[in-house]
């Protein structure tokens, strides 16, 4: 029996709120263990997230909860390693800018992503040019450096770890045009996880092993906030699962609203919480880059809207086809 259209609703917006509640939490966690707890290693930190994940996606996908998809080497090597390279450098680069930078800064730079992935896609060959988006662009690039300029704690090396982070993941989510949906390969969180968390766990060993091993191993009285970790990974885990749970109940306009949400909301958290200085100049910035943000989705949604006759035929396709959402990060 199926449920009546308010219940539908009600349903679809918990959902998107209990999206936005993990997503919060992962950030806010990850910088409290970061910065304000004295564990200053973020590869570790992100070889925990890849670990537990691997774990659990593999004991749901054996249980028979959820089937894998039939993949052979070649295609794993071929398609999906380089995504777990990608998509290790963005959570490892991305955990990093934590010790040096504030969350509600972070959470402006990450304005910037749909300029860097219009730009990766004109050079990978997923986007042709468009002065129209051109120029909405350069807007999101004046507000995101006008917020910049207006930092009060500005950090070089902090800011370039975010910017490295932007880039990687724009790679990342344009080769999963290339590699994956434009040869009919479709993975949920749950098979995501089970096929690229266990790479990217490999790939995150290297650095690891060469920067933080050595003191991690080796130090006597450093703190390890073991509880904070596991929250941070079962949150981390439970973000993936949310947007599993999502799939076929919100548009790619619900979705876009709920990042913009939630990143104002990350702004006023880190404020309150963690007491991080926000002036005026930076709001102002922020709001630049939002209003070109925002209309920049817009027009993607309207360029990639289906009829209304083959709409309602492909409504569980609607969170394949949302635009790139900025501050969408998962770690």
């Amino acid at each position: 029996m199926s449920q009546p259209a308010y219940m539908q609703h009600v349903v679809t917006y918990g959902y998107t709120i209990l999206w936005i509640f993990l997503s919060a939490v992962v950030i806010l966690v990850n910088k409290y263990i970061l910065d304000f707890g004295g564990f200053h290693f973020p590869i570790a930190l992100t070889l925990s997230h890849m670990a537990f994940c691997s774990a659990v996606a593999t004991a749901i996908i054996k249980l028979g909860f959820v089937k894998a998809i039939e993949m052979d080497n070649n295609m794993y090597f071929n398609n999906v390693v380089p995504i777990a390279a990608l998509f290790s450098g963005t959570l490892w680069l991305g955990n990093a800018a934590y010790l040096y930078l504030s969350v509600s800064f972070i959470q402006m730079v990450k304005a910037q992503m749909p300029v860097t992935v219009f730009l990766t896609g004109l050079l990978l060959g997923t986007e042709r040019y468009s002065f129209r988006y051109a120029l909405n662009l350069v807007v999101v690039a004046i507000g995101v450096g006008t917020a910049s300029y207006g930092e009060i704690e500005f950090n070089l090396l902090g800011f370039t770890l975010q910017m490295g982070s932007i880039v990687t993941e724009s790679f990342r989510l344009v080769l999963i045009q290339l590699l994956l949906q434009a040869r009919g390969i479709k993975l949920n969180p749950v098979t995501t996880l089970y096929y690229i968390a266990p790479a990217c766990f490999v790939f995150l060993c290297i650095p690891f092993a060469f920067i933080e091993a050595p003191t991690l191993f080796t130090a006597t009285d450093l703190p390890v906030p073991y509880g904070w970790i596991t929250l941070s990974c079962v949150a981390a885990l439970a973000l993936n699962m949310s947007v599993f749970l999502l799939i076929g109940r919100s548009s790619a306009l619900t979705m876009n609203i709920a990042g913009v949400i939630k990143d104002w909301l990350l702004i006023m958290l880190s404020v309150v919480l963690y007491g991080s200085p926000v002036t005026t100049l930076q709001l102002f910035g922020y709001g630049v880059a939002f209003a070109g943000v925002t209309w920049y989705n817009i027009q993607k949604i309207q360029q990639t809207a289906p009829p209304a006759a083959v709409q309602s035929q492909e409504k569980g396709d609607d969170l394949e086809k949302q635009p790139l959402v900025q501050g969408g990060g998962k770690s």
